[in-house]
């Protein structure tokens, strides 16, 4: 017998088939994750060598997420049916915003 979690899983699959990779991935990171887990990670983007990247609440989250990286990425490509090739942990604020940018030359005088 299905328990209402895998219910709940294979119909947001059969949901999201439209909808592009990326935000398939998005859409499924809260059942994946379950409530609780998942309000400290943020799904960013996919890359071009097909890894999610999410930005995580801080370091004791860190940690919790890189514990259960691999069933995380299991539970993902299977709610999304998508394929790709890891998830990409980064702690909140250790990055800059994308995209970078340069600032501007002040004119010489």
């Amino acid at each position: 017998m299905q328990n209402m979690r895998d219910i709940l899983r294979g119909s947001l699959g059969r949901s999201l088939r439209e909808l592009p990779d990326e935000d398939r991935l998005a859409a499924a990171w809260p059942v994946a994750c379950g409530a609780a887990l998942a309000g400290h990670g943020e799904v960013l983007h996919l890359d071009a060598e097909r890894v999610l990247h999410v930005r995580v609440a801080g370091s004791e989250w860190m940690k919790q997420f890189l514990h259960m990286r691999s069933a995380l990425a299991n539970d993902l490509g299977r709610i999304a049916a998508v394929r790709f090739n890891g998830i990409h942990f980064e702690e909140r604020g250790s990055v800059r915003p994308w995209p970078r940018t340069v600032p501007p030359k002040s004119p010489k005088e």
